[in-house]
């Protein structure tokens, strides 16, 4: 077990969705969070990162930080979601590495696996087939980052470990309606098409493709966990265990929202994968499961969207 008893803990990417969570399930511990605004560290400036780590000399590392964004935003910018992710990860690791961080974890994303793995997918899966062209360029970054830790803990013996999460949802997403992902967006969408009194909504694509979702509570809560409890060299799914289709989700979301129109599909958009369901056996096994179901988790998503709505990431 990986005490966190006044321990320092650097959380890079605290701002995002998952890297808050996992500030807000710390301060449960009796640890100190370390945090740097982009203002004050720039993660992609290597000599930058080295510097900041070296000087605050941290016992362990979460690094979050990443540019994500939906099926739009990575057909998009392509150079830069493989460009950026890379530099981060390589560069926090690298910087922690020097720093001799006791302990370190590196959140990944369930898009690593192949399109068509076979589900629930197990963490054995990994590179084993091509990858959704929809995100490629994210889960080429994330793969890299995971097989990092994987390269320093086998040259180094360094106790890296990986958590892959599922599709994330709750406070802190991005609601902005091109650039996001997918139940952020239908709530943005669901949510305008109320107040603006519309018959319908529309979402991209035939509805039928599977997802599974996870509060991003639950994934800091699975994350802390982690800290606290493994140390292996394979990388951990990190999910809820049940999927649904996006039009069942759509649905969900209306629902939440109160909107009561029709809910209308544009076949000339891509699905994406047909289903993508992780097996969670593995962090099971060693003793944890989730706590929120979606429906409540939506509830309590779409309040924060009400409370937030001035925020500039909601801007079009």
């Amino acid at each position: 077990m990986f005490d966190l008893n006044n321990k320092r803990i650097f959380v890079a990417g605290h701002r995002g969705m998952a890297g808050s969570a996992v500030v807000r399930r710390l301060e449960q511990e009796n640890c100190e969070i370390l945090t740097a605004r982009r203002d004050a560290l720039n993660l992609l400036d290597q000599a930058a990162v080295r510097a900041w780590m070296l000087d605050r000399k941290p016992d362990a590392v979460v690094v979050a930080a990443a540019k994500v964004g939906g099926i739009v935003a990575n057909a998009t910018y392509p150079a830069d979601f493989l460009y950026e992710n890379l530099v981060i990860e390589t560069n926090v690791i690298e910087a922690s590495f020097r720093a001799e961080v006791s302990k370190l974890l590196f959140l990944g994303s369930s898009c690593i696996y192949p399109k068509l793995a076979p589900q629930p997918i197990t963490e054995d899966a990994l590179l084993t087939g091509p990858l959704e062209p929809t995100n490629e360029w994210y889960a080429i970054a994330k793969i890299a980052g995971l097989k990092l830790c994987e390269a320093y803990r086998q040259q180094y013996g360094v106790d890296y470990i990986s958590g892959m999460p599922t599709n994330l949802y709750g406070p802190g997403d991005n609601f902005h309606l091109v650039n996001s992902h997918v139940i952020p967006a239908l709530m943005r969408k669901a949510h305008e098409a109320k107040h603006a009194g519309a018959e319908s909504m529309e979402i991209w694509g035939t509805g039928s493709p599977l997802r599974e979702f996870l509060h991003v509570d639950d994934c800091a809560d699975a994350l802390v966990f982690l800290l606290q409890h493994y140390s292996g060299d394979e990388h951990v799914n990190v999910g809820s265990g049940t999927d649904l289709s996006i039009a069942e989700l759509a649905r969900k979301v209306m629902r939440v929202v109160g909107f009561e129109g029709d809910l209308a599909f544009d076949t000339s958009r891509p699905d994406g994968t047909p289903r993508k369901l992780m097996s969670g056996d593995k962090i099971a096994a060693l003793g944890w499961r989730p706590h929120i179901d979606l429906d409540a988790g939506l509830r309590s998503t779409y309040d924060w969207f009400l409370a937030n709505m001035g925020e500039a990431r909601f801007r079009i």
